[in-house]
């Protein structure tokens, strides 16, 4: 890649599990959260693109988000109106409920203001616990099933996909956990949800850069003009990038941002 491409970058979108924090630490480095800030302070609209809900992406000390894609972009926002909005068809949400229980599999919706489950198995009460969340019961689990339900997470293998998926038509699977998946809108994905950012500030693909370490965020790296995957991603992942930056653990968005000049 020449510089010029770096040069052209005017938004950055960033993973948050495995890519701004390191999954074992679970908290964010000082050396990324001035990383951020600088990005910020020169300009770069930063934005951040994650399978979490609105609710449960961490407050990152003096960082300025401009735009959040949360559920896996099936909602995207900025801190003063919506950008875009998918929800999952309601028939499709009652499907994959009726599926899962037929698995013996709990499942949490997840509505644009809370989070709700009518049980919960070790695989779900582990991936909840990523984020630093507990799996919450809703009493009023058929009424929220009937509100606009973005994400749908459950403890399930990739040999269940298909059971789970039986008859839906508005919904797939996107994972990036052997143990669990998110269930998102058929037509969503994080790279829909960057095209729709994108045009909100009236940005070109080339003047995009984002980092990922999941499968889910294969879509993601594919949408903008330089996907960078981090050391520490899977190797579906590294596949799909254009370049490789070094691990969270040992802040590789820091180097690979000043080595390219970013910063």
């Amino acid at each position: 890649m020449n510089q010029q491409n770096f040069d052209a970058i005017k938004i950055a979108f960033f993973d948050i599990d495995g890519t701004l924090v390191d999954m074992n630490k679970k908290v964010i480095t000082p050396r990324m959260l001035d990383t951020l800030i600088q990005l910020k302070q020169k300009g770069l609209r930063i934005c951040i693109a994650t399978g979490r809900a609105p609710m449960t992406i961490p407050h990152f000390p003096g960082v300025d988000f401009d735009a959040y894609l949360a559920f896996n972009a099936s909602y995207c926002y900025t801190k003063d109106t919506d950008i875009f909005r998918n929800p999952i068809p309601t028939s499709d949400v009652q499907t994959i409920i009726e599926n899962a229980t037929r698995i013996h599999r709990p499942v949490s919706l997840a509505s644009a203001t809370r989070l709700g489950a009518n049980g919960k198995d070790q695989d779900l009460v582990e991936y909840y616990a990523f984020s630093k969340q507990e799996v919450e019961i809703a009493e009023d689990f058929e009424a929220l099933a009937k509100e606009e339900i973005y994400q749908i997470m459950m403890g399930c293998y990739e040999n269940e996909y298909a059971s789970v998926l039986n008859g839906v038509k508005g919904a797939k699977i996107t994972a990036w956990w052997s143990r669990a998946v998110d269930i998102i809108p058929a037509n969503g994905g994080k790279g829909m949800g960057i095209e729709k950012v994108l045009a909100y500030y009236h940005l070109t693909k080339e003047q995009a850069i984002a980092f990922g370490d999941g499968t889910n965020d294969i879509e993601m790296l594919q949408a903008v003009g330089i996907g960078v995957a981090m050391g520490n991603a899977t190797d579906n992942v590294k596949a799909a990038a254009d370049d490789l930056c070094g691990n969270v653990a040992d802040d590789g968005i820091y180097y690979y941002c000043k080595d390219h000049h970013i910063l």
